[in-house]
């Protein structure tokens, strides 16, 4: 397995991406093809790794001001040679917490759409109460969609949940501002009489409320609505440990003994939030495995976005995505 990850994408430089290479080497058996300046990355590898190492040197960055077209005129930047290694099968997969606009517009360009899927999506992964996640999509790719972009979220969403969730029989859910069958708009209205048709496992719309429940292991929606619900989980989430912490902070010798003895309880709830524990999004829908990590990614993260694409390569989950095509 050989996996090319852009070192310098990330906000806090490269030090975090080479250290979550670093950790995925010592676990996984497989090449990693970093990308970025040889002559700075080189040194951060220790002497016993060098040999699970490839440099491709670029000293070009696509930085996150910058508009996401820049990536096609530089073509000497981290990105665009992380997927030219892909697109000429040097590499199985990539993994970025670079400029995801640019990821995302030049990978579809250079590696192309799978035939039959119109548009690809972005998944994302939110925990829900059965200790697992539920798997959004679209998260941001698509801003306006189609009843037949949704349909075919919908079915890249129940290949992809399969390999990532360990499961066979997954539960689709249509994102909507009600249960009952007859709410939602005029898109969202006609994606459901398709999927009622095409998919056994569909269980019909879902609230918002519901994506935390773990009824469906995928939900559809637009790349709008799905952003949204996402940066809004983040920051629920975000505030709520807050929140906690602060009234843990402000309260007496006996409600602060008591938080300690809850200690074990507030660190698996931190670990269910945190994004570093699925490390990045899969880019669905295109020839090729790239994986989108958070630009804010941590060493961990890095780590698993890497055990992700793996698992995604070994899965073939872009080749099932093309037999489920001729399935649907």
């Amino acid at each position: 397995m050989k996996i090319a990850i852009d070192a310098m994408g990330g906000d806090f430089g490269p030090a975090p991406i080479i250290e979550g290479i670093i950790k995925a080497l010592k676990e996984k058996d497989f090449t990693a093809y970093i990308v970025g300046p040889e002559k700075d990355l080189r040194p951060l590898i220790p002497q016993n790794l060098q040999n699970k190492v490839r440099f491709i040197n670029s000293e070009d960055v696509i930085k996150m001001d910058e508009s996401a077209t820049e990536a096609f005129k530089r073509k000497e930047s981290t990105i665009y040679k992380s997927i030219e290694l892909l697109k000429n099968g040097e590499v199985d997969a990539v993994v970025s917490a670079g400029h995801s606009g640019a990821t995302m517009s030049v990978a579809t360009l250079r590696l192309g759409r799978i035939k039959g899927i119109k548009r690809p999506a972005i998944s994302a992964f939110l925990p829900n109460i059965k200790r697992s996640y539920t798997i959004l999509l679209d998260a941001g790719a698509n801003v306006d969609c189609d009843a037949q972009n949704l349909y075919q979220f919908a079915l890249m969403g129940d290949v992809y949940a399969k390999a990532f969730l360990n499961k066979e029989n997954v539960t689709i859910g249509l994102l909507s501002n009600g249960e009952e069958d007859t709410k939602g708009n005029s898109v969202t209205k006609e994606t459901f009489g398709m999927l009622k048709q095409q998919f056994p496992n569909f269980i019909g719309n879902v609230e918002g409320s519901d994506i935390f429940k773990g009824e469906a292991n995928v939900v559809v929606t637009d790349g709008f609505i799905g952003n949204i619900v996402l940066k809004t989980s983040e920051g629920a989430a975000e505030t709520i440990g807050k929140l906690i912490k602060d009234e843990i902070n402000k309260s007496g010798i006996l409600q602060k003994i008591g938080a300690l003895l809850l200690k074990p309880v507030f660190k698996g709830l931190k670990k269910a939030t945190d994004y570093a524990e699925y490390g990045g999004a899969p880019l669905l829908g295109i020839n090729g495995c790239v994986i989108i990590a958070h630009g804010k990614s941590n060493s961990k993260a890095i780590k698993n976005a890497i055990f992700q694409a793996i698992k995604y390569v070994e899965n073939d989950v872009t080749g099932k995505i093309k037999e489920s095509l001729k399935v649907h």
